[in-house]
């Protein structure tokens, strides 16, 4: 039987109420996140106090109702990347079906065990952990996949040919900086976007177009530079792969040898004069700051990166519109890590 939409968004603020169980007796788990994630105890409690989608409007819902659809049953795969993110793929997925069973990150399995426990509790009997859940056992209904794309490409050719998979693969932010932009104020809020999950989510921003000549987008590297190290005082950085490092190592030489980098402790900030080819940082608090004379010169900067782009944040976001893939979320800086609960953060697939 089809079930109301009312009812499907009484599912989900359940799953939001069982959040705030989960943060309320947060002590019991940050020690297990922290170690799984190698975020710092600091980054666990930023995201877990300022990133959980617990308030969302009626409208809101909607959308993410509208989007889930009505199918049989969901299995859902999730990911180590961002932890917080097990509340939005279990909504989107309980919203979908009454039959609803997850299988958590082997690497990060804290958040998402607490949360569904906790909405059992709560008396959501269609909603279950299976930490051994086998892709191809599943008879019907959709996967929903969150992970890397070669991930999601392996599931999708275990899966049975009557199941629809929903793949929500790896993507990034990008950083709109206008012509009239603040750079103090832009360069303060794209520094509370980075920080967040250590740069390592699809919303993360990794490079900043900034309109104007060389000179502005020094001076807000300088900006983002010093607002960066304040926030490392605050939110230190969690531990670095030793990969990542190196390819950190990679880029802040690239970029010492082609252009200009601003470099510390717990971060590296690339700079690139007009017209330069954008060269993508990897993840852990590094950015590329981008020169661009015009809105048409940043949209032909970013093409070659736009099917990754997830996320577009801005001062102006009319202006950013023009610059954003069709498919990416806006949001104001400061905000890129906070979209609303109205379905996916990915919204490529959609």
């Amino acid at each position: 039987m089809t079930r109301s939409a009312a009812d499907r968004i009484a599912h989900v603020r359940r799953l939001q109420q069982a959040a705030r169980v989960v943060i309320a007796k947060r002590a019991v788990i940050v020690p297990a996140i922290v170690e799984s994630t190698g975020l710092s105890a600091e980054g666990v409690e930023l995201a877990l106090s300022r990133h959980i989608e617990l308030e969302a409007t009626d409208d809101d819902l909607a959308k993410l109702v509208a989007y889930a659809g009505d199918v049989t049953r969901v299995a859902v795969f999730l990911s180590a990347n961002v932890f917080v993110g097990a509340l939005r793929a279990i909504a989107v997925a309980r919203a979908a079906s009454d039959d609803v069973v997850v299988r958590p990150s082997r690497r990060d399995p804290a958040f998402a065990r607490a949360l569904v426990e906790a909405a059992v509790a709560l008396g959501d009997d269609r909603l279950r952990i299976d930490e051994d859940l086998d892709v191809a056992a599943v008879p019907d209904g959709e996967i929903h996949v969150y992970g890397r794309d070669d991930t999601i490409a392996e599931i999708r050719a275990k899966a049975s040919p009557r199941v629809r998979v929903r793949g929500h693969g790896s993507g990034m932010g990008v950083a709109f900086v206008s012509a009239g932009a603040d750079l103090a104020v832009a360069a303060r809020g794209l520094a509370d976007d980075v920080i967040v999950f250590d740069q390592r989510g699809c919303l993360s921003p990794r490079i900043a177009l900034v309109l104007g000549d060389e000179a502005r987008a020094t001076s807000f590297a300088g900006a983002l530079h010093a607002e960066l190290d304040r926030l490392a005082g605050i939110v230190p950085r969690g531990a670095v792969p030793a990969d990542e490092r190196a390819a950190a190592g990679r880029y802040v030489a690239t970029m010492t040898y082609a252009c200009r980098a601003l470099t510390s402790s717990q971060h590296a900030i690339g700079i690139a004069p007009p017209g330069a080819p954008l060269v993508l940082p990897p993840p852990y608090r590094n950015v590329h700051v981008a020169a661009c004379t015009s809105i048409d010169e940043a949209t032909k900067l970013l093409a070659p990166l736009a099917p990754g782009v997830v996320t577009v944040g801005s001062d102006d976001l009319a202006s950013a519109r023009a610059v954003a893939p069709r498919w990416a979320r806006l949001a104001a800086l400061g905000a890129m890590q906070r979209p609303p609960l109205d379905g996916p953060v990915d919204l490529r697939e959609a």
